[in-house]
């Protein structure tokens, strides 16, 4: 009987550990998706207005400067920092 006292205030007297969170992305990361998140809205910015809607800007520049924004996006998901 005294056996499993000492066995029930052993388990009592037990601390649980401290749990660490941290984010799950680095600062680099955030950095990255920032700078991909303004060239997005750069290139949606190009494309936008009502005049001239068959400019080269609007066809082909701004097209291209959004997939670069996506893909700087995909980058900074994908970077691991080496800390």
């Amino acid at each position: 009987m005294s056996d499993k006292k000492a066995t029930v205030k052993k388990a009592a007297d037990k601390v649980a550990p401290k749990m660490e969170y941290s984010f799950v992305f680095g600062k680099q990361n955030y950095v990255l998706m920032a700078a991909g998140a303004l060239i997005i809205a750069l290139g949606f910015f190009l494309m936008s207005g009502t005049d001239d809607i068959f400019s080269t800007t609007k066809l082909t520049v701004a097209p291209i400067v959004v997939v670069f924004g996506f893909a700087i996006e995909l980058v900074a998901i994908m970077y691991k920092s080496k800390e």
